[in-house]
């Protein structure tokens, strides 16, 4: 059985059980309570079902697995822990929600304020490329070269606190509305992490930029169409809510973020945009 979804599964996921299982014999070591005990608390999730399962796998003698099967549903835990990577990325750009569990769920990945960093730097470059078209001097003097440069790092603050506004009007609406239904507040750390990641597709910026061509204000907006698809994905996987539910949830951030922007035009900032204001560039 293949084991090419395993390289960033979280610890702890094989059973104890199932390796004595596959030998007839511990050759002498024992599982200790405390070990037993701290197995039993990992939890992972069935990908289909979304119920908690103790194990995805047992791993047996000489590498042998075998899929822990789903008390509930009756189907595999996880199904990507045999699937190589690349077929995980493609169902996640799918926005399968098997493959959002499998990855928020049943993987460790500490990417998030990495790839959150690298996100907005791509956000703030394309802001920051727009603003040159109206700025450009063919033999600028050092003042210049630093005034571009502090737009740089302007557009920069002003996109992170875009995001934060965006993000913060999903957990505010969240925060209201969740207890209501289940009466329990969501887990705003995960649903952060859910959604830092899920947010990936502005990586997509940057060759948008580089390849310019007729089409790329349309690229810039299907980009944006991407990416709160992504959130709107991720909010639902991760709080295992209904597509109303996250739906308005994304409408309440994009409404936040969209005052802020607002405001900043008022006192008169160049906030940018990351498709509105594309102007096309002759080179």
């Amino acid at each position: 059985m293949g084991t090419g979804g395993r390289g960033g599964l979280r610890p702890g996921n094989g059973s104890p059980e199932g390796e004595t299982a596959g030998k007839g014999s511990t050759g002498g070591l024992t599982a200790t309570p405390a070990a037993t005990d701290a197995l039993a608390s990992c939890q992972y999730r069935c990908i289909e079902c979304n119920q908690e399962a103790k194990e995805l796998y047992r791993d047996y003698n000489h590498g042998v697995l075998k899929i822990t099967i789903c008390k509930s549903c009756q189907k595999p835990v996880d199904k990507y822990v045999e699937y190589d990577p690349v077929i995980i990325l493609i169902n996640a750009i799918l926005c399968k929600a098997q493959a959002y569990r499998h990855i928020l769920f049943n993987t460790e990945i500490n990417l998030h304020g990495k790839l959150c960093m690298f996100c907005l730097l791509c956000e703030a470059y394309l802001r920051w490329w727009q603003l040159q078209d109206s700025t450009q001097n063919p033999d600028p003097d050092d003042f210049i070269r630093y005034a571009k440069e502090w737009d740089f790092y302007r557009l920069f603050a002003i996109a992170s606190l875009e995001q934060a506004a965006f993000f913060i009007g999903i957990f505010t609406f969240l925060w209201v509305e969740r207890p209501v239904a289940e009466e329990k507040h969501p887990d705003l750390v995960l649903l952060l992490k859910a959604l830092l990641l899920s947010s990936y597709g502005k990586l997509l910026l940057i060759p948008a930029v580089i390849w310019e061509h007729d089409y790329t204000p349309l690229c810039l907006r299907l980009i944006k169409v991407f990416v709160l698809t992504s959130n709107f994905q991720a909010i639902r996987v991760t709080l295992n809510a209904s597509r109303k539910l996250s739906f308005l949830a994304i409408l309440s951030g994009l409404l936040l973020e969209n005052t802020v922007v607002y405001l900043l035009q008022r006192m008169e900032w160049d906030v940018g945009s990351d498709c509105a204001i594309y102007v096309s560039q002759d080179f």
